[in-house]
This record gives structure tokens, sequence and C-alpha cells, in this order.
């Protein structure tokens, strides 16, 4: 399903549905139709809003985890936003750590999903070099349980982003970024409703690193998808968002 992408100053972004945001961050090689489904189940009783983040626009030395973090605050601030429910995967789960570490009081809820922030190799172990096709293609159906939902799409757009000098340039220094930015120190303090969605069979972020996860955040519900790798709202939408619904319903009960 394609969704109107919404352009207002120096922001792009999707935005569906009424009521509580949820503001959902994309990762490294992470599309806005990534999360497809996830705007489809959700849009009935919440608004979800995907920015596009601007991995490969933004100056190269200012392409780092902290200045993404100040572009979503930019975001939320032009949008008047207020509280957010914040959805992140991969490096946009390493984002909304950083976002909810500076501006705790305006996040309700922190929902991760092979999120980068603790495992050191978790970042730079996944970018592709500029090699052959066959090589890229190997390296997007290690993201998934199931290899074939690394679709031709996925793979020629990857393989464009790690073929392209000025975006493979961003995709190292955030990699450095990421790996630099442990949050294993700050968890603790994070006094919000947490919920982390994980693979088992996630390669990237491993199950050690949901547990640390779940270990270090004082308010954190651990769920498990099985047979799923490192985007589990891609490879199993519809277990995915019944979690998260279930989760959200249990944690903020609506009033009738």
């Amino acid at each position: 399903m394609e969704y109107q992408i919404h352009s207002d100053g120096d922001f792009e972004y999707i935005e569906e549905g009424e009521g509580q945001v949820i503001l959902v961050l994309h990762g490294l090689f992470g599309a806005l139709s990534n999360f497809a489904d996830v705007i489809n189940d959700f849009k009935e009783n919440y608004k979800v809003i995907v920015p596009l983040l601007p991995i490969y626009t933004s100056p190269l030395l200012s392409t780092n985890v902290g200045s993404l973090a100040k572009f979503v605050r930019s975001f939320v601030e032009h949008k008047k936003l207020g509280k957010v429910t914040l959805l992140g995967n991969s490096l946009g789960g390493h984002i909304a750590l950083v976002y909810t570490k500076r501006h705790m009081e305006d996040v309700e809820a922190l929902v991760l999903t092979g999120s980068s922030g603790l495992y050191e190799d978790a970042m730079g172990g996944t970018f592709p070099r500029r090699e052959n096709y066959e090589f890229v293609k190997e390296k997007v159906k290690q993201t998934f349980y199931d290899p074939e939902v690394g679709t031709k799409e996925l793979v020629d757009e990857c393989y464009e982003i790690v073929n392209n000098r000025t975006k493979v340039l961003r995709v190292i220094a955030l990699a450095k970024s990421a790996i630099g930015h442990n949050m294993a120190k700050d968890l603790p303090s994070f006094n919000i409703p947490s919920c982390l969605i994980w693979g088992k069979h996630d390669t990237i972020t491993p199950p050690k690193v949901a547990e640390e996860f779940h270990k270090l955040l004082p308010d954190s519900n651990l769920i498990w998808i099985d047979k799923c790798g490192h985007a589990p709202m891609m490879e199993h939408p519809k277990e995915f968002n019944s979690k998260l619904i279930t989760w959200l319903e249990e944690r903020f009960p609506k009033s009738v």
C-alpha cells in the first residue's frame, strides 16, 4: 500500500490516523515502506508518523546518531507533537534511545526492535562493502530468518547505497558513531515503559542484546518472535503488530 509523503519545510514524512502519536524511526538501510503494515494496522486508533531521516543528505561531519536525534527533536517541535511513543528499528532504535535520554519528559513509551545502542558489533557488521551484486544480496538476505523476505527490490536499494560514494561515506560515519555511542550507563535512568520486540534468530543484534536491554531498562517487557531475524515488523508483521497492540493496551488502557 502506498502512502502519501508530505513535504513541510525541511521535513518529509508519512502521517496517517488520529490519536496518540506513534513516531516511527527507520534504520540505516530502512525505507519508509518497511513500516507499511505498522501504519496500516495502527492508523485506526493511533496517529502514525514516519519521518524520513536525513541519513544521506546531512553534512558528513554531522552524520551521527546524536545529530539525527536532534533532527527528530526539530521535527517533533515543528509538528507540535508533544508527548510521543517512539518505535525504532536498528539504527532507528538507537536514535530513539538518544532522543529519550535528552527529552524523557516528552516520551510516553519506548518500543525497540533489533535496536543498536549496546552491542558494539551490531552496527558495523551489517554494512555490505562495495562489492558485487551477489555479495550484497547475500548480506541483505542474512538480515532475515527467511531469506526470501530479502526481495530483489531491497537488494537493489542496498546495492545502490553501498556503491554510491557519497552515501557509503555516511554509512561508515554512522557505523562509527553508533559503535562509539554505547547507551548502557544511561538506560537504568529511563523511567518510562519500554517494549522490546525481538527476533529469536536475529544475527545482527542477537537475543543476548535484547536480554541486556531488558536487564538495564527498569520498566521493560521483552517479547520474542520465533523464526525471525533483525526486522520483525517486516518478516512477521501481523505477529509484531498484534504483540505491540496488546502491550500498548495493557500499559495504557483507554477509559470507556
